[in-house]
């Protein structure tokens, strides 16, 4: 009596028809996929958080989402563990973490005190966080880049502007009471922060100091950095208003440096010689950079 299926052989007639053979991942590629994958829980339970009504703890998520998400990829290059797949989760995760989550939170907490105004503000900074993502991908697989990309975004970063449409949550944690009124001002301040993310406002990125840091200034640096950290644990949420405006701050700065330098506002393309052509639009950077 005949077998119904043909004996396996390793390397046999019959190997290449089974389909690709399983191999060994290391753990080290699985890394900054997990460290993804949390960003993206910490984003929707913040979501969950401000329906309950828990906000402090929902804009808490939100941050720690956004800081994960900003990780993942400097963990993936110092592990060399980037791959396609990573790519790809951490673009899925952008859009979540810095423009669902910050929108629905906002929403829950003001917006909808200006009923269907607060919605489409809502709406509003949620496409616009998931254009600049896009329009980021697009333009960052482009071969010729110039030698500004290392200094400046073009646009706000999402991971920014979600830090920064939060800033009427963190004023109304402070006790400022959420009626119709301020929902309003909040509905167009999140439409002015949508904005910003679009626009090819130039925005210093801090890229091209290096990873090295002057001798004499290591120690303040480290100072500074836990002084700040021990005020967010202390002072959170004023720590966090005076965060987001001293960034607002900056952001007219970051206009004129550019400015100074290149003489022309960053309204056309820019080729790898400095020089500006009229055709399309460009955006600086490395995919992973901007999380």
């Amino acid at each position: 009596m005949e077998t119904p299926f043909p004996p396996f052989e390793p390397n046999g007639p019959n190997d290449e028809a089974r389909g690709p053979r399983l191999r060994e991942i290391p753990v080290r590629l699985i890394v900054p996929n997990l460290i993804t994958v949390l960003a993206i829980c910490a984003g929707l339970t913040g979501v969950r958080l401000a329906f309950e009504n828990r906000i402090e703890l929902a804009v808490a998520m939100v941050l720690l989402a956004a800081f994960l998400d900003g990780i993942d990829g400097r963990v993936a290059r110092l592990m060399k563990a980037t791959s396609k797949f990573g790519a790809q989760m951490d673009s899925l995760a952008d859009i979540v973490n810095f423009g669902v989550a910050p929108a629905l939170v906002l929403y829950v907490f003001i917006l909808d005190q200006a009923r269907s105004f607060g919605w489409i503000a809502a709406l509003v900074f949620a496409i616009a966080a998931g254009l600049r993502l896009a329009r980021f991908n697009v333009m960052a697989e482009r071969d010729v880049k110039a030698a500004w990309q290392s200094e400046y975004f073009v646009g706000v970063p999402a991971p920014a502007g979600a830090m920064l449409v939060l800033l009427p949550v963190y004023v109304g944690l402070l006790g400022v009471a959420p009626d119709r009124t301020f929902g309003i001002l909040s509905a167009l301040y999140t439409i002015f922060v949508a904005f910003l993310l679009v626009s090819r406002l130039p925005v210093w990125s801090g890229k091209s100091e290096g990873s090295r840091v002057r001798r004499d200034l290591v120690l303040p640096i480290m100072l500074a950095v836990v002084l700040y950290v021990a005020t967010l644990m202390s002072f959170t949420w004023e720590t966090m208003v005076l965060t987001a405006v001293l960034y607002l701050c900056t952001l007219p700065f970051g206009a004129r440096s550019w400015q100074k330098k290149y003489g022309n506002w960053p309204g056309h393309h820019v080729h790898a010689d400095n020089s500006l052509s009229p055709e399309g639009d460009f955006l600086p950077g490395e995919k992973r950079d901007e999380g």
